[in-house]
């Protein structure tokens, strides 16, 4: 389970945006659950979506697909980092800067 903040201004629709870029990067409908979202793609047997704390960060948890051929890992790699850059509002490169700066 892994959890990034989402950059400000974009944690008012949060909800709705969850569903909308899942749809947009996966292009599958998600199924709602308990806490959020969930979806079933490529090499990910479960990715969970959910608001974290406030709305100010979002909470996701995969669970993957040993089986897949490296080509649907890749792609699968490819299509769960533009879904991050488009939920949080930050690129990869911004994402990784700020865990950097938290655990100096």
């Amino acid at each position: 389970m892994q959890e990034y903040p989402v950059k400000r201004g974009m944690t008012k629709d949060i909800d709705a945006r969850i569903v909308a870029e899942l749809k947009n990067c996966f292009g599958v409908d998600p199924e709602k659950t308990e806490k959020g979202y969930r979806i079933t793609w490529g090499a990910l047997k479960r990715l969970d979506v959910y608001e974290g704390k406030d709305k100010k960060s979002v909470i996701i948890n995969t669970e993957s697909d040993f089986s897949a051929s490296d080509e649907v890992i890749l792609d699968t790699n490819k299509r769960f980092r533009k879904y991050l850059d488009a939920i949080t509002g930050f690129s990869t490169k911004e994402r990784v800067k700020r865990v950097k700066s938290v655990t100096e």
